[in-house]
């Protein structure tokens, strides 16, 4: 009797191994831009390399791939490599240029775009927040930072505001006789005042009893005719 056979494995010999990266020339170079744009320190193109797993120093193809990418920054006087973000700044000063700028331009600017140079702009930004100098939009679900705009009103302004408003408060509206006088020495004249529009008459009527028309008695002017005609009869002319 012959020993039972080990059944097949269902294994796709058309695959290649999975190395993490693949093959092909374009998927190893999103790997390897995706990693520089991570890191916000130059590195030297050995160092990509090994730590994406990918030749980019020794595949030609691949390495003028991404040599000639828009956002690959090289700084041939020390041969790093960086990745070329929307927005360069490392500090919250020049944070709050960049947001000046944008707002200025009519918009905001996405803290997750912020974030790309700079990992700590969420904090400098929301120090920025308390100290009045940007306003921030948050996430409904959560209350992340989603969009910031520069405050062109500040703390200062606003009080400076509030002291104008009780300036103005204060000030006292002179009597009808000290403003004409005034009105006089400045070479004006006060406007006649219009006075109230006439009502229109009612169109409804009181609601009652309707009165019974009053009865006109007729004047009967030719009175040198009494006597001689009967003012109260139709005239006929008399037959020949």
């Amino acid at each position: 009797m012959s020993a039972a056979k080990p059944p097949k494995k269902n294994v796709v010999y058309s695959q290649p191994a999975d190395t993490g990266t693949g093959t092909n020339v374009n998927t190893q170079l999103v790997y390897a831009l995706d990693y520089l744009k991570s890191t916000s320190n130059p590195m030297r193109l050995q160092d990509i390399a090994i730590v994406t797993n990918t030749p980019l120093d020794t595949d030609l193809v691949l390495l003028e791939k991404f040599k000639s990418h828009d956002r690959v920054q090289y700084d041939q006087k020390t041969g790093l490599y960086s990745y070329r973000h929307d927005f360069n700044f490392r500090d919250k000063a020049t944070l709050l240029t960049e947001i000046q700028r944008q707002t200025r331009r009519g918009g905001g600017i996405s803290v997750r775009v912020l974030k790309e140079p700079w990992k700590e702009a969420p904090q400098a930004i929301e120090e920025l927040e308390k100290e009045g100098e940007v306003l921030v939009t948050r996430t409904v679900k959560d209350g992340q930072l989603r969009m910031v705009f520069w405050n062109e009103i500040k703390p200062d302004e606003e009080s400076g505001g509030k002291q104008f408003l009780d300036l103005w408060h204060q000030l006292k509206v002179p009597n009808d006789v000290d403003l004409l006088k005034a009105l006089t020495s400045e070479g004006l004249q006060a406007t006649a005042s219009e006075g109230p529009a006439p009502k229109a008459p009612s169109s409804t009527k009181k609601k009652g009893k309707r009165s019974a028309p009053r009865q006109r008695q007729v004047r009967i002017t030719n009175t040198h005719l009494k006597g001689e005609i009967d003012l109260s009869r139709d005239y006929h002319a008399a037959g020949k």
